[in-house]
């Protein structure tokens, strides 16, 4: 009986390594795939046009994944290879509304004080206003980082402000530390692909994979679909993977 396949399938990407416990990690909410084994055909030219013999180059495996779910632990274990903390999660916050006190010390406590990294403020007719480390002219502020004081000019007093700032919520939420490792260093990751359509099945496993670009696009009016491109390469056994379906 024939055999077609319909949709995105799932796909598992499993890293490879070398002591501890290997993690699986499902691409949430796949958009696509596509597996392209390509090769290069070198021909034997004689004094004819056409050759009298081709034989088989390079060959090479190149995929492409888009998915929906943004996933630190997946981001991590098939590219970044890096740390992940669990709860330690960057907030970043955008034009938070704010009064400026109307006497002195004309200051502003941001909502979620503390130890915060300043990003910016705003006046009430939405112009950036200039940090310095003492406050002495009109359109000035100051900050204290280690509390999330904002310190403003008197002539500030009473007037509407927008502060954007980032602080780290401990509770919930990891964050991915960001490395720059040595030429040659990568994850590397299995990756296991199904479709099942009419109760038909196709299975690929590739058991050598490299990832070469994760990307993340944002789109106006649209959803985030983060793209994982990896190769496939022969594992140490110099075998490619395999392929199984019913027919």
């Amino acid at each position: 009986m024939a055999v077609y396949q319909f949709g995105s399938g799932v796909l598992v990407g499993k890293n490879i390594v070398t002591s501890g416990v290997a993690a699986s990690r499902e691409f949430g909410v796949l958009q696509d795939v596509s597996v392209d084994f390509s090769a290069t055909n070198k021909p034997l030219m004689g004094q004819y046009q056409f050759p009298v013999a081709v034989g088989r180059g390079g060959a090479k495996i190149a995929c492409k994944a888009r998915f929906g779910r943004i996933y630190a632990n997946l981001f991590n274990d098939l590219f970044f290879n890096g740390t992940v903390a669990a709860t330690s999660q960057v907030i970043m916050v955008t034009d938070e509304a704010a009064t400026v006190a109307a006497s002195t010390p004309y200051t502003v406590t941001v909502t979620n004080n503390g130890v915060i990294v300043d990003l910016g403020v705003k006046d009430q007719n939405g112009l950036y206003m200039k940090r310095v480390t003492t406050v002495s002219a009109a359109g000035t502020y100051s900050v204290v980082e280690s509390t999330g004081v904002y310190t403003f000019h008197s002539g500030a007093a009473s007037t509407a402000v927008a502060i954007s700032y980032t602080y780290t919520k401990t509770s919930a939420g990891p964050t991915i530390t960001l490395t720059n490792p040595l030429l040659g260093s990568a994850t590397f990751f299995e990756a296991h692909l199904k479709q099942t359509y009419g109760g038909k099945n196709l299975y690929m496993k590739l058991n050598s994979c490299i990832s070469s670009k994760l990307a993340l696009a944002t789109k106006l009016e649209d959803f985030t679909i983060p793209e994982l491109d990896f190769d496939a390469f022969a594992d140490g056994a110099n075998n490619i993977g395999s392929i199984a379906m019913d027919e």
